[in-house]
């Protein structure tokens, strides 16, 4: 039966978590995070303190990507530390929500940008009603399940091919921050002494509100920890995937940095904080329309290599399931020219498309990062009961600043969720009943294996 083959080096490696990590947050979260501090100076700290907090997560991944370069990821490192349930309730998880819903939401996004280019997008093709509830469908769903449709076509064919296209959309996506940079620093320097560079500060250095500004920080930070997904198909995992995971996640944060300081640059603060496309709004204030058009466009195929990413390491989770015989036997089936686990990708990809055109993904959204960030918290807490249950275990990486490391991301994580609570109560707990929903199926598979 053929396998997965190890056809990723470091560069696509690190492309992968580059790509994955920058998504649409560092153009349009900032406004976000002033309102909530007032203050340059603090929306700084939060974009900082949440970049040194995922990177605490970051050495955790790097070492248990390290210790087991399997297909599945943090699927296989909570299997190992905490135990089968845990491993498949993150892989039910991530299979039936996380990776779709973000597939559709990147989707529908990278249409959404389009959108601003060509407005026939937008146009309603259906509109319906079921009691007190209405559902529409828009040219852009049918576009976005076809976008969806390509992206999966070029992952089945080869993983060869997908890190090569991942290197190239990446490379399009520093150069669009790198360009945003030095455009504002050289067309942008009269543009901040306006009036109105100062806000009233509202909740200005309280602790609430920094926290606050921290949750887009962090969720902007978010995909460092997918590329252990691919460990069966990076070539020197035990090397390569702690290096791509830690100057990855370095070179996002340096980038995030410098797209903010033009930023606050170019743009007053009560200007920034009223800007609900942060990034454009500057690029307009030198460049003009046209110039916000380009960087639309821009961001239209940052969202497309995010999509990507999502397809490439999510299919990698059910395959791993599969074969392991918690999910449906066909789904660890590896296509025997390609060498690719087919039938997971297609699978992702057709239930991908089916929440895309139901048009629920925004409203699930909130609940799968809910999710996801319990199970984060609890992978990396595997970093702590694998040095004590298996103490001699190979570790090629082991995590800088053991045990504190750990323990400062697993704090955070339930620190981000239980603002998740707060912030969106409904949300959050029908979140956490999507995990438990996984607990039968888990009981089944078990049984069935046994």
């Amino acid at each position: 039966m053929p396998g997965l083959v190890r056809g990723l080096g470091l560069w696509s490696a690190t492309a992968i978590v580059i790509g994955d990590t920058i998504g649409t947050g560092v153009f349009l979260v900032t406004s976000d995070m002033v309102r909530t501090v007032g203050s340059a100076a603090l929306v700084f700290a939060a974009w900082i303190v949440g970049g040194l907090i995922v990177l605490f997560g970051a050495f955790c991944y790097a070492e248990l990507g390290a210790a087991f370069p399997k297909a599945g990821g943090a699927y296989v490192y909570l299997e190992r530390g905490l135990g089968p349930l845990w491993g498949f309730l993150f892989g039910w998880m991530s299979s039936f929500l996380e990776r779709p819903v973000g597939m559709a939401t990147l989707a529908a996004g990278f249409v959404r940008f389009i959108g601003f280019l060509l407005p026939a997008v937008a146009a309603p093709l259906w509109v319906g009603h079921v009691g007190g509830y209405s559902f529409s469908l828009t040219v852009a769903q049918p576009l976005a399940a076809a976008v969806i449709v390509v992206i999966t076509a070029v992952n089945y064919l080869s993983v060869r091919l997908g890190g090569a296209i991942q290197i190239l959309l990446t490379s399009l996506k520093i150069a669009t921050i790198v360009l945003i940079v030095f455009l504002g620093v050289i067309l942008g320097k009269h543009a901040a002494v306006t009036a109105g560079s100062v806000i009233s500060p509202i909740r200005l250095g309280t602790l609430g509100a920094f926290l606050t500004a921290l949750v887009p920080a962090m969720w902007a930070y978010n995909g460092f920890n997918d590329l252990g997904d691919l460990g069966e198909e990076i070539q020197q995992p035990h090397k390569n995937i702690p290096r791509a995971i830690i100057v990855g996640l370095l070179t996002v944060g340096g980038l995030y940095l410098a797209a903010n300081l033009v930023y606050f640059h170019v743009l007053p603060l009560a200007q920034l904080a009223e800007s609900q496309h942060v990034a454009s709004d500057v690029v307009q204030s030198f460049a003009g329309h046209q110039g916000a058009a380009w960087l639309t466009l821009a961001m239209a195929i940052s969202a497309l290599g995010a999509l990507h990413v999502v397809e490439l390491t999510g299919a990698r989770i059910p395959y791993a399931m599969a074969r392991d015989g918690y999910f449906i036997r066909a789904f660890s089936t590896v296509h025997p020219a390609f060498r690719t686990p087919g039938v997971s990708i297609l699978g992702l990809s057709a239930w991908s498309a089916v929440i895309l055109l139901s048009g629920q993904y925004d409203q699930l959204f909130t609940c799968v990062i809910f999710a996801s960030w319990i199970l984060y918290g609890m992978t990396t807490a595997s970093v702590i009961v694998l040095r004590r249950k298996r103490p001699d275990m190979e570790r090629p990486y082991r995590t800088w600043g053991y045990p504190l490391v750990p323990v400062l991301f697993v704090l955070s994580a339930f620190s981000l969720v239980l603002s998740t609570l707060f912030d969106s109560p409904r949300e959050s707990v029908f979140g956490l009943v999507l995990i438990i929903i996984g607990l039968p199926f888990y009981f089944y598979w078990k049984k069935r294996r046994a």
